[in-house]
Formats: structure tokens, sequence, C-alpha cells
């Protein structure tokens, strides 16, 4: 198996490592890991592409790249520059330092390089590691990734968990924050909505008087309804969470039809 593996927390991050390894192992002595990820963090980005201007990239090693660009963009260098002549089976991105649950997943560049592997119409799934009291200031916060990541893209990969529609599945997967003994297991859930949480802007004079705004977020442990996301993750289960770029409310499209006649 060719796997082209990606994150939005840069090159060098230590999520991207744990990555490396759970992509080798999936792929097998006769595959390929391939790395294109940016140059910088790209965290927040969402599915944002340098539309408007190029992005520089440069071979670090053999099969890693760093690319001056969001995520979304290197997956679409990986695939028609890196690797146009032989391209992926599976695109990786992650894992990402910090939990990509409920509005999460909206800002997410994570979930952007998924989004952008999805409509080139590669399997695509995006890894997260969320944090907490029980596992931050472990050795290896990432512990619970490192030890379920490989198993749990495993039983991603089978062919009716897939499908050729306009916009494909990509699948959101994100780790509880305990350690890795302590996972109870993994469940299928729905994109949860924490209700008093929101980024924000905070506003901070600078020595010479210049007014800076810094965007921070709120607090990432508030409950989530059953049967979500974060809710499963708090309650020490690895979530995944189907997923498609397809954004309509189709429920409402009916009655908005109705309404207009």
């Amino acid at each position: 198996m060719r796997i082209l593996i990606t994150n939005d927390d840069g090159i060098n991050a230590p999520g991207l490592e744990v990555l490396t390894k759970i992509a080798t192992e999936i792929a097998g002595p006769s595959g390929e890991v391939w790395t294109v990820a940016p140059a910088f963090e790209q965290s927040g980005v969402g599915h944002c592409i340098s539309y408007t201007h190029p992005t520089m990239i440069a071979e670090l090693s053999e099969r890693r790249f760093a690319a001056e660009g969001s995520p979304a963009d290197c997956v679409i260098a990986g695939l028609y520059h890196v690797m146009q002549d032989n391209p992926p089976d599976l695109i990786l991105s992650g894992v990402n330092r910090g939990n990509n649950a409920a509005e999460n997943t909206l800002y997410s560049g994570t979930i952007g390089a998924c989004i952008e592997g999805a409509l080139q119409g590669v399997r695509s799934i995006a890894l997260s590691q969320f944090y907490g009291p029980a596992n931050a200031k472990l050795d290896n916060p990432f512990e619970a990734a490192a030890a379920h990541g490989a198993a749990t893209i495993r039983a991603l990969l089978r062919d009716d968990l897939w499908d050729d529609a306009d916009y494909r599945l990509l699948y959101n997967v994100n780790f509880p924050p305990v350690p890795a003994a302590d996972v109870k297991g993994t469940k299928a859930t729905t994109q949860g909505f924490r209700a008093n949480t929101r980024f924000r802007a905070e506003a901070q004079t600078s020595p010479t008087g210049r007014q800076f705004l810094w965007v921070r977020g709120g607090p990432q442990h508030e409950p989530t309804a059953p049967g979500t996301d974060a809710a499963a993750n708090l309650d020490g289960y690895i979530s995944i969470t189907p997923m498609r770029a397809d954004l309509t409310d189709y429920k409402m499209t009916e009655r908005l039809d109705e309404a207009l006649k």
C-alpha cells in the first residue's frame, strides 16, 4: 500500500512522527509512506488552499517533503507533484495535537486535508489526539493514538465502508484524553456541539500602542450529546465519525421548496 501523510501542526510536529510509525505499520514491508506536510504550523486553516500565490516545496529526505502552504495544499502537492506517477491508495492526516471533535472539525486543517483527499477520490482518514489532565503530562501524550491508531485504521479499510459518491466519505478519528491502557474501545459517532464553546477575539495593546487581536478557543471538556464525538472521547472511547464535504441541509431543502411556492 502507498500512503500519503500530512498534518496541520507542521513537518516537525511530534504527532507526525506518531503518524509515520502508524502509516509504516499499515503500509507493510512492501509498501511506501510519503510525507508532504506544511513547513510551518497551519492549525485552524480548515480547507484553505493557496489559490492566489504559489507554494514552495522542498525535499527534506527520501519521501519527505515540506510545503509552504496549507494541509490541503500538501495533499494537492502530493497527488499532482510528489506522487503524480504513482498516486497513493490512502491519505492519513494528523496525528493532531488536540481534538478535532464537535465545532473544532469546521476549523481544522487536519480535516481540511482529508476533505481535499476525498474530493480527489482518495480514501482519507483524519486522526487527532484529545488532550486532558489524564494524558497531557505523559511522557508521550499521543500514547493512545500510537497504541490504537493502526488497529483503528485497519478497521476502516474494508471496502464496504467506502463509496464512489460525488462527495466521497472521509473519516474523522479522535483518540480519547486518557493513557493507552485506559481506552475503553471504539464508537461510531456523529459530530457533536459544545453549547458553551466558541472562538473569540481578545484585544491586546503593544508597547507601541497598536492594537492586536488574539483568537482564543473555549473549554474543550464541555459535554456534548450522547452518541457524539466529544462525548465518546470524554468517556474514554475512540470516536469515528463518517463525514462528507456536502454541506447541504436536505431536510430544510424540502421545507424551503414548499415555502417558496
